[in-house]
């Protein structure tokens, strides 16, 4: 597993996420054309590659429903559908090693007008309100998951700059002291114009009790460089 190769990220990029990264860049980021929708097409060339992680990175192998986005609670909570009336535009990537992993899961919703992007926005932000603050897990052994007993931690702030408003859930998972290991997740929910894109960041750490000290950092810069190339 190596980090993101994402040092190259510009400031302004990186200054996306006011809230969370304590910078000012209100006058940076660009409207779209002519004041008009975003298209299909931009945000297919928006989303992440491969390419602009790093090698070891790759889209995985098994395919998602592509009418689910990832669970925005802890735990084993649902993920929720698409919010009705969506082109959706998605890029999956992951990065796996012998201590751990990263999973990048890149989700864009494009509405016909900015109206539909608003109510979608706003019935995934009344799934999160309802995500519980900490929740305890016992060991699950099934065909496909092998997971040791965990305790998960979540919270929600709201997120707002260059146009681009919602809200972010993160969590922290800690698993039982015989089976040491981290996990934290950031997924982050924002709208703007006629688009709403549903970017979450997971890395997980095995044999180690502590969670990855660059977490915050890289997926503030993973998702600013999404949201700087829309503008």
């Amino acid at each position: 597993m190596r980090e993101p190769k994402i040092g190259r990220v510009a400031a302004a990029a990186l200054c996306v996420i006011a809230l969370v990264a304590g910078c000012d860049s209100s006058d940076d980021a660009p409207d779209p054309p002519d004041g008009g929708n975003v298209s299909v097409t931009t945000m297919r060339g928006a989303l992440l590659q491969a390419g602009d992680l790093g090698g070891s990175w790759a889209a995985p192998e098994a395919s998602s429903d592509p009418q689910r986005l990832v669970a925005l609670c802890g735990g084993v909570a649902t993920a929720p559908p698409v919010p009705p009336g969506a082109e959706v535009v998605s890029a999956p990537l992951a990065d796996e090693g012998q201590q751990g992993a990263q999973t990048l899961n890149q989700t864009a919703l494009v509405y016909p007008d900015p109206t539909g992007a608003r109510a979608a926005l706003a019935s995934l932000r009344a799934v999160a309100d309802k995500c519980p603050a900490s929740v305890e897990q016992g060991q699950q052994t099934t065909a496909e998951r092998n997971e040791p007993a965990y305790t998960e931690t979540a919270k929600t702030l709201e997120m707002s700059e260059g146009g681009w408003t919602g809200f972010i859930v993160t969590r922290h998972k800690a698993y039982e002291s015989k089976h040491p290991g981290t996990a934290d997740t950031a997924v982050s929910v924002v709208s703007k114009a006629n688009v709403v894109i549903v970017d979450a960041y997971a890395v997980y750490r095995l044999g180690n009790a502590s969670g990855s000290p660059q977490f915050d950092e890289d997926w503030k810069k993973l998702l600013g460089t999404v949201l700087n190339r829309v503008g």
